[in-house]
Parts: C-alpha cells; structure tokens; sequence
C-alpha cells in the first residue's frame, strides 16, 4: 500500500510517524480546556470531541469522544472501529468535500499535552522473546539450562499493576526495596542500584472475553498497539523472584507511549512468528502471520547531554504473539476486559547491538556500554532520560507511535522519615 495523500501537508512526508495510513488514537489537552480524544495526522491532532459535537462523527447513538479515554470506543466493537476509520480518511484523505469543516477542529501538536490514551483495567507483562529469555538464563543459569521446560510451549507471564501505568514524559523516581546486602547474607532495605529498562509492546484489548478464546478471536480482540517501558529495579528482583516471580521490582513505573496505532493501520506489516522447536498445542497454534515488522530504537540521554542509541531491533524477533499471549491467558476461564494491556515480554536480537535491556547489554554488569558522550552504563544512573520509539516502514510512508520516554529522578530521601 502505497502513501495515502491528506490535505494536511505535514502529513505527506515519507518519514513522519502520522500519515494518513496510521490514523492513531490519543487524548490530549490545551490551555484552559479539559483533556478529550483526538487523532494524530501530521503534525496536528483532530479535536474528536469537536468533531461529534459538529456532526462530522455519529457513528452511534451516544456521545463517544468527550471523554479522556478511547474505552467507550472499544467498547462498540470491530465494526464501529472499522466505520470510524474509513470516516476519518474520508475527511482527511486530499480533495475531501469537507476539508473547510474539519481545519477549523485541528489543534497544532505542539501546543498540546498528551495524556494516557485509555484507563487500563489490568496489566498483565510476558516474556515471550527467546533472544532475551535465553540471555537473562545463561547469566544465571548457564547456557545449557537457559530456558525452562516449559518455556517453548507456553507463554510465560505474570500479573502486574495497572495503577503502575504512566504516559510518555513522566519522570520516574528510582525505587527502595529490599536486597540482598553486598555485605553479608542478610537483606537490607535501600534504593535500587540496578535499575533498567526493557524494549516491549504493549497490546490493548478492545473486546472483553468470559472464558477461552482461540488464537484468531485473540487476535481479532485486540483494538491496536503502543510501545512499552517495563521499568524493572534488577537487585530486588534477584532477591524476590523465588519461589512466585517479579513484584516490587516491577511495580514502579511502566510508561507507555501516548498514541495507540490500530490493528487496522498495521495490517500490511503482518509476518509470520519464527520456526518453532516444538510444535505449539492447538490452542496456541499459529493462524497466520501473528507478528508486525516493527523496527524499534532505544536511546539514552545522560543528564543534560546528547543522547545515544543503545538498541535497535524488531518486534519480529518475538516468539509468541500477542494473540498468542492473549489466547493462553483466557484458557483458565480468566475474563478478559476492555482495556486491558499486554506487555510483550523484553524485545531482543540475536546480536549485542539488539538486546532489549542494560541486563543484556552490559551482561549483568560485566560489559559496560560505552555512551557516545564517552560515558559508561552497565544500570541507569539518576538524570539518565530513556526514549523508546519504533516505526513500520512502507512504501513512501511509515507508521510511528511517538516517543515513549522517562527521566530517572533520585530515590526519595528515607520514604520511611517521619
């Protein structure tokens, strides 16, 4: 598929992020007025709630886009997704009838404040990329017992916190927690000294489920997709984990970016998931290409100073799918809402240069990066400024989510000081 042309101009660049052919889905506010949904096209946002009130959208009967949230939309199913989509190219393809209307409801992006897209009803994060899993098990394992028995049969994942959820530009503080001391054998309770990042997507339910649902009723479920900070305090980890997985170490932040690109405006980017060693079970078994050709990049900006790319790599690299993902989590009867979000598990290649974390990237500390400033990192240091960002190229165009960035703030005083 080739550039779809929009009479919004800044839109008709190869290399912008919100052409025509992505159409995302944010919530945004200005100066003295209350944060509603809009929709990116070039370097401006379409004023939904505007748009309803002028008659330019009634696809139901209700209200759907005065709220700071795109749920109710979800809410209404793949056939109003679809409507709402061909109305919108529609009105911003070139030569539309209505362009007059619709100029007067755009609002400049950089005069905008960008808020969470959705109210997540819950969390759950996977780690269903092979590269990272068997990095992160030889560290501590060794090679020959990298991955667990189970690991190439189901995706592996666990229950987080949707109050943890932040938008793109929020600080995050570094955590205190307990660890293992570097003195003796007893805990102590301190700021993290291992603190990191992991490259993920994240995939949002659009339709709730009450019981099992097959590989393809997953994938049809899913609303659309952001890019995903899996903050992860890496000292805590190792001394919680046992015997029930991450908690603390996970809980302090995960920022996700703020514009959710629809299912539909990744379709032509659609590949298959890689060989698999064993055959998947039936209810897991692939049904079609699962996965997106989404190149994705992490820089690293230390305190004041120019950032540096630390990765780069593709969302193919996964080996489960996020409808896979969202398959095997419905086979307890577990009830899926809209709303929810998936986190893919940590995106790594093959090679160094495509490791998905600081874990990986400086092999647990051992093997520093060296920054293009000359500095080193082997974990964030406070001042460090993460930004994840990832495209899908096509023909002429590409479809961009935006930035998903943080700041890494110092750890409180004494959370505990009364």
């Amino acid at each position: 598929m080739p550039l779809l042309k929009s009479w919004v101009a800044s839109a008709n660049t190869s290399d912008h992020p919100f052409p025509l052919n992505n159409l995302p889905y944010g919530v945004f506010s200005t100066e003295g007025a209350e944060p509603r949904c809009g929709v990116a096209i070039g370097d401006m946002i379409l004023d939904m709630a505007a748009a309803e009130e002028a008659g330019l959208i009634a696809l139901v009967e209700v209200p759907l886009f005065d709220v700071p949230y795109w749920n109710d939309l979800m809410e209404e199913g793949p056939a109003v997704w679809a409507a709402l989509r061909e109305r919108l190219t529609n009105l911003l393809a070139e030569g539309s009838a209505e362009q007059d209307k619709v100029e007067t409801l755009l609002v400049p992006m950089d005069a905008a404040e960008l808020h969470l897209p959705l109210v997540v009803s819950e969390y759950t994060d996977f780690y269903a990329g092979r590269h990272h899993a068997t990095n992160v098990g030889t560290m501590f394992r060794g090679a020959e017992n990298a991955l667990p028995p189970n690991w190439l049969h189901i995706p592996i994942g666990y229950n987080g916190r949707a109050s943890s959820i932040v938008v793109d530009g929020t600080p995050v503080r570094r955590p205190w927690g307990q660890l293992k001391s570097p003195q003796h054998d007893m805990p102590a309770f301190m700021p993290c000294r291992r603190f990191d990042l992991e490259l993920e997507m994240g995939a949002i339910v659009g339709v709730a489920s009450e019981g099992p649902i097959t590989v393809q009723e997953a994938d049809d479920n899913i609303f659309g997709y952001v890019l995903l900070n899996d903050w992860s305090a890496r000292d805590i980890q190792a001394w919680e984990y046992q015997p029930l997985g991450p908690f603390q170490a996970k809980a302090t932040a995960t920022t996700i970016s703020p514009w959710i690109v629809t299912k539909a405006a990744l379709e032509p980017f659609r590949c298959e998931t890689p060989a698999r060693e064993f055959e998947l079970l039936d209810h897991l078994r692939d049904c079609g290409p699962m996965l997106y050709d989404i190149d994705l990049e992490v820089t690293l900006a230390p305190d004041g100073k120019t950032a540096s790319t630390i990765t780069r790599t593709n969302l193919k690299e996964m080996y489960y799918s996020a409808a896979q993902q969202l398959a095997h989590h419905s086979t307890s009867g577990c009830p899926m809402n809209v709303g929810d979000l998936l986190g893919s598990g940590t995106i790594s290649g093959a090679e160094r240069s495509e490791r998905g974390s600081l874990l990986e990237l400086s092999w647990g500390g051992k093997e520093p990066v060296t920054l293009d400033t000359g500095e080193v990192r082997t974990f964030l240091e406070d001042g460090d400024t993460l930004t994840l960002e990832g495209h899908a190229q096509g023909d002429g165009y590409r479809i961009g989510f935006g930035q998903c960035a943080g700041e890494v703030l110092p750890a409180l005083e004494d959370p505990y000081a009364r």
